[in-house]
């Protein structure tokens, strides 16, 4: 037993912290972060932090993950360690705390050594409630001598799905954090992340030996988020259209490999975008700068592969498109999570094509026999594979289907939010015939065929498969060949969706037909079939809402000399003020700085530190 399963939608059943406590957690949110309220489950983990009750949280991206490990030390006085990935991460989440007036700092390899012995020190000396870490140096000699100065009562890990080879992430260097209940056994451990199915939440406890541990689950769904799939055409044109629809904001494009981004990033270019590669193999050198100049709005458009992820704390990205399938249904959760971390309405394209599958299932492969993988592991990879490709075929809701995939019932009718609820699959005019082809097809191959072949004979494919199992003189041959590949591999997933094809597992599935195709082939039932529309409708007007009342033109202003204050201090831009508190500000427009401590956001450091600047401006834009 590790304690409840928390859920946004379930009644909690574990005892609400005391009034004066959670008073005192507001005071604090508010005094540092400039917030009324907490998000879902927050005090519970908050809770969790203050008692050191070792604690599984997984909340979606955006979820407010960090504020529930940085209000616990505040409170009781105290330093914690919080484990992080990458350097860039550390060094944002330093720079937007210490912009909040929170005492923090962060050890890595990039500092020199004076820079090392002056934080030692500090922290010695009890000035910091929060040190970051990376999971190689946690349990190096050097750091556990620290760590035993600073009496450390609490650890939290933060991307704990690093730890589980089930998961989406796998790091080897987080496997050694096992061992830190052996180092502090009377410390407790808080485990973060995004993205955990139920197998990697069992396996995160088991690596970390949690005790008793405090297992709060978020929604995974992110209502702000329009998820919408497309058959992948021109690539190039399909990019820039979406890009287009937000013009000069934020937006992360996602590719499979390295010649990609570069690619693709340069066609950008051409047609007069900002944009810039993002890729392992690139110099660091190269790699920081990309970062830092997405990260203080002086390029709109990243083009990257999945190395450009964990480090990436830009709360205002309003696109994520992904130029080919991602390899996992969390990962895609992931990555599209970075769109919209601010609450704030973001749109997700994701284009396709049946090739996707193939060339993920040979980096697999290849990497698995590089590695000496187990075929045990190898396997998984690819059912995860196929999860995801499922998704992209899919006609059902696109929120459902993702709280559904990670053991959550999503509740509403209609999301009003993705391609299938906007009603931008339109139905097939001649859908009842192509069902009926595409069924019979099947039937005439028996039961020894994949998606891919069936296709193939479709379109009347003149390909070696075909002419060697003589599927050229069956009735259906060339039957569908005004259709192309990815509309029909959209079609025939559905099919098996409505439940008139079964798919076998394994890495070379099957289609076979169900009892209740029979009614089709003889005519008496018709299937419905949708498919997309070639340009997207508009933005879903609950987007359109947010905006209602905010001067857009005092947004963009105040955009402008959020990104001149960033330039001056060398931060990104996001950290000065998010674009929710910008947009309120816009729709407020406070004129003395007891009004604009009202705003969300504004904490009392920022209020001292930028609040003259803001009011200044707002004054200028309207009497202008």
């Amino acid at each position: 037993m590790y304690g409840f399963v928390y859920d946004a939608t379930v009644s909690l059943a574990a005892a609400r912290p005391s009034a004066s406590r959670s008073d005192t957690v507001l005071e604090t949110v508010r005094r540092y972060w400039g917030y009324d309220s907490l998000r879902p489950l927050q005090a519970e983990a908050i809770d969790a932090g203050l008692d050191r009750r070792d604690s599984l949280v997984v909340l979606p991206t955006g979820g407010g993950k960090s504020l529930c490990y940085q209000t616990p030390p505040v409170l009781a006085n105290r330093t914690d360690i919080v484990v992080s990935p990458l350097i860039s991460l550390m060094k944002d989440q330093v720079d937007a705390l210490t912009s909040c007036g929170y005492p923090a700092a962060a050890l890595h390899g990039g500092l020199g050594d004076n820079e090392r012995r002056q934080i030692w020190s500090a922290a010695v000396a009890g000035r910091y409630r929060v040190l970051f870490v990376a999971p190689e140096r946690v349990l190096t000699p050097w750091f556990l001598t620290l760590a035993e100065r600073l009496d450390v009562q609490a650890f939290a890990i933060d991307e704990a799905h690093c730890i589980s080879q089930w998961g989406h992430d796998f790091r080897p260097e987080y496997r050694r954090l096992a061992t830190l209940k052996d180092h502090f056994p009377n410390a407790s451990i808080h485990a973060y992340t995004a993205t955990a199915t139920p197998r990697v939440r069992q396996d995160i406890i088991e690596q970390l030996g949690l005790r008793d541990a405090q297992v709060l689950v978020g929604r995974f769904d992110r209502p702000n988020l329009v998820y919408r799939v497309l058959p992948r055409g021109n690539l190039d044109q399909q990019v820039l259209e979406t890009i287009r629809r937000h013009a000069h904001e934020a937006v992360i494009v996602y590719c499979i490999s390295r010649a990609d981004t570069e690619r693709l990033a340069a066609a950008l270019r051409e047609k007069g975008i900002k944009a810039a590669p993002y890729h392992a193999g690139l110099a660091p050198a190269q790699r920081t700068k990309t970062q830092e100049a997405f990260a203080k709005e002086q390029i709109d458009v990243v083009v990257a592969t999945v190395a450009f992820g964990m480090g990436i704390d830009r709360s205002n990205v309003r696109c994520v498109i992904h130029a080919a399938m991602p390899k996992s249904i969390e990962h895609y959760q992931q990555e599209t999570g970075r769109a919209g971390r601010d609450g704030l309405e973001a749109e997700c394209v994701l284009l396709y094509a049946p090739g996707d599958y193939r060339r993920w299932e040979t980096i697999f492969t290849k990497s698995a026999e590089e590695a000496g993988g187990t075929p045990e592991l190898l396997q998984s990879q690819l059912g995860i594979l196929q999860e995801m490709q499922r998704f992209c075929a899919g006609s059902v809701c696109r929120h459902r289907t993702l709280s559904g995939y990670f053991g959550q019932t999503y509740e509403a009718d209609s999301c009003g939010a993705c391609d299938v609820c906007l009603d931008e699959r339109a139905d097939l005019h001649d859908a009842a015939e192509v069902g009926r082809l595409a069924l019979a097809c099947v039937q005439g191959l028996g039961a020894a065929f994949g998606v891919s072949h069936v296709i193939d004979v479709l379109r009347g494919a003149k390909v070696e498969k075909v002419e060697r199992f003589g599927h050229k003189s069956l009735p259906e041959y060339g039957a569908l060949k005004q259709h192309g590949k990815p509309v029909l591999r959209d079609l025939l997933f559905q099919l098996v969706d409505q439940g008139y094809l079964t798919r076998s597992d394994g890495d070379r599935p099957v289609v076979r037909l169900t009892p209740a195709a029979q009614s089709v082939l003889l005519r008496r039932e018709e299937v419905s079939l949708k498919q997309p529309l070639a340009t997207p409708a508009a933005p879903a007007a609950a987007a359109a809402d947010l905006w209602e009342g905010v001067d857009r033109g005092l947004f963009e202003h105040l955009r402008g000399l959020r990104r001149s204050i960033a330039e001056e201090r060398g931060v990104p831009a996001f950290i000065v003020f998010g674009d929710a508190t910008l947009r309120d500000l816009a729709l407020q427009r406070p004129a003395s700085l007891d009004a604009l401590r009202k705003v969300r956001g504004v904490g009392e450091q920022k209020l001292a530190d930028l609040g003259t600047r803001f009011l200044d401006a707002i004054r200028q834009y309207s009497q202008a």
